[in-house]
Formats: structure tokens, sequence, C-alpha cells
């Protein structure tokens, strides 16, 4: 026997029943919970887009407050060990790029200075600068993620710039004012200036080993340690970031050496802090473990990330709650205050735990 039965107007008695389940109630109540998704979705792209931003610039607003710290407390560096050496500075001459207070004829003897004073970690090392890509920043000792935050970062288990071996520099190339951001555009012959207390010293950059095709840099995996491996005949000079921009997975090696013609005398070698190996009580070798911090977040930092994405989402729900009830822009635009305020330690937060982009 069949269900489907005539009915007058020629519907049939399914169709009736359909349509009485459709309601204008039915229709409104999808229509409110499409548009609901849909302002969802819409706001967290732009959380995202404003993550995004806060990353590529925003991240500058640290690193520019610390350079500015820098400058002050290197000064400061550089009068301690002149004094402490009894070194009378030049007061007339031409500049040299990261060195303003010097000639462009260096001293012929080979005399070495006193090894420079090893800063703790964080602090002011010295100058690096860079003509071809418009760097001129300060750079520190240490290359873990807080470190990298104020500048240019100097591997702690490499020589000292200036003196012999293969002294290692690391620096972003797209968040905290991106200093390596054009590294990539260095040829062979290009020079690279480094000023530390004990002096000013000239390096120009050099095919790498393994450079393929017309770059004169290569390419290694972002775990690989031995790009800074020290090489104790010859005074070189290696910057390292990750390669290609906004990624981590690999790292881009540009490499230098000492010219000694136009750099101011060697300085002596500083002792190396000790490096503990993997089976001493637990610790890796400090260079792996900078990079490893560097390449997998701050787990630190993992914990407030998730308090202040609590409170970001409770101050934008009261924001909206606010906003529905009253309907008046006066409300919405005094609820973009307090809900910016919390964003913005939420994103600091949430951008050192995650891995790193450079």
């Amino acid at each position: 026997m069949s269900l489907r039965t005539s009915a007058p107007g020629g519907r049939t008695q399914t169709a009736t029943a359909r349509a009485r389940r459709v309601t204008p109630g039915t229709l409104e109540h999808v229509r409110r919970t499409i548009a609901a998704i849909g302002r969802t979705l819409v706001t967290l792209g732009l959380l995202i887009l404003l993550f995004v931003a806060y990353q590529l610039w925003g991240t500058g607003i640290f690193t520019a407050r610390a350079q500015h710290k820098l400058k002050s407390a290197f000064a400061l560096e550089q009068q301690q060990y002149d004094r402490a050496n009894h070194i009378t500075p030049p007061t007339t001459g031409t500049t040299v790029p990261g060195r303003p207070t010097t000639t462009t004829t260096f001293p012929k003897t080979s005399q070495a200075r006193p090894a420079p004073p090893i800063p703790p970690d964080g602090q002011a090392e010295g100058w690096i600068t860079i003509p071809k890509i418009g760097l001129h920043m300060v750079f520190v000792e240490g290359t873990t993620r807080d470190d990298l935050e104020k500048g240019p970062g100097h591997y702690p288990a490499t020589p000292m710039p200036g003196t012999i071996g293969d002294a290692a520099i690391a620096g972003h190339r797209t968040t905290y004012l991106h200093p390596f951001g054009d590294i990539d555009h260095l040829k062979a012959g290009d020079d690279i200036f480094i000023q530390t207390v004990a002096g000013t010293f000239d390096y120009e950059v050099y095919r790498a080993p393994l450079a393929t095709g017309p770059n004169d840099w290569e390419v290694v995996p972002a775990e690989d340690v031995g790009i800074v491996a020290d090489h104790p005949l010859d005074a070189e000079l290696t910057l390292t970031s990750c390669h290609p921009k906004h990624y981590a997975e690999h790292r881009i090696v540009i490499k230098a050496r000492l010219v000694v013609r136009k750099s101011s005398p060697p300085a002596k070698p500083r002792p190396q802090p000790a490096a503990t190996t993997a089976h001493g009580k637990g610790k890796p070798q400090p260079v792996e473990a900078s990079l490893a911090e560097g390449l997998s977040g701050q787990k630190r930092s993992l914990q407030p990330s998730i308090v202040w994405g609590i409170l970001v989402a409770i101050v934008g729900l009261l924001w909206w709650w606010a906003f529905r009830r009253f309907r008046h822009p006066l409300v919405w635009m005094l609820g973009v205050v307090p809900f910016l305020v919390a964003l913005f330690p939420f994103f600091v937060y949430l951008e050192r735990a995650l891995p790193s982009g450079y």
C-alpha cells in the first residue's frame, strides 16, 4: 500500500508534511546560525592577521628599546676597557662604518690587545655593520630566543670577532627588526664590519664551500650546528639565519674572512666557556641548546599565553554582549581599548611559545 496519496491541489501528503516542518522560524534559526559562524570565522581571520602584523612589525618595539639601552651599555664598556688598558681613543680622522671615532688607516703593529671581557648573555658585545644591506646594530652575547629579541647574537661557543677562529653571529630575518632580512643579497667581496672594545675588524664575504648556483651562500638544515664549528687556523666570520624568510626549516650561511690590512690589531683569544655534553648532567652543548630553544619556542611562555588567551576571550565576549545590548557606536569604541590591552600580552607570549619563524 502506497503512502504517497494525492492531496488537493496536486501536492502529496509527504510534501505537505515537509512544508509544515520548514516554518519561517526554522529558516530564521538557520540563517542566524550561518551568520554567527560567518562572524566567528571573520573574527578569527582578523585576529590571525593582527598576530601576523605583530610578528612582522610589533616585535620590533622590543628590539628598538633594547638597542637603545645596548648602545649606551657598549659605550660604557668601551670606556672601561680603554681605561683599564691605558688606551687613548683617537679624536680625529675619517669615520669607518661601525667605528665612529677612528681613522681609515689601521695600525700595522702585530701587538695584540688584551682579550675583551666576556659579557653576560644578552649584553652588548659590539657593533655589526653591513653597508650592502644597510645594517648597523649592536650585537649581543648569546643566541637564545631572549638574546635574539635584542638584536643579532654571538654564538657563545665560538671565538670573539677579531681573533683567530670562526666567530659566528645569528640574527632574525622577518621579526624583531629583521637585522638579517636581506643577507641573501650579499655577494663575494662585500664588507662586514665588526666593532668590539678591542677594535674594528673588516671581514670580506667569500663564496661558501657548499654554495650552489649563482649564490655565494649555502643552505643547511636548521639543526646543523657544524656550520659554527671553530676553525682555529683562520680569522673568519659566519652569519646564520633562517631560510627562506618566514620559515625555520633551513639555515642560510654567509662566510667571510678577516682583511688584516684594513683591520685593527687582532685581540688576544679569550677563554671559551666550557661546553657541557649531552652526557653531562643531561644538558646539551651551548650551541645546541640555543638552537633548540630558538626553533622549538619557550616552554615557560606557554602557560602565560593560555592565561592571557582566556582573558582575551572573556573581554571579547563582554564587549560583544555590551554592544548587542546597547547597539551604540560609543559602546563599541569603548570596548576596543580593554580588548587590545589584553590582546597585546597574549600575542607576546604566544609568539614566544610558538616555534620561531625568524
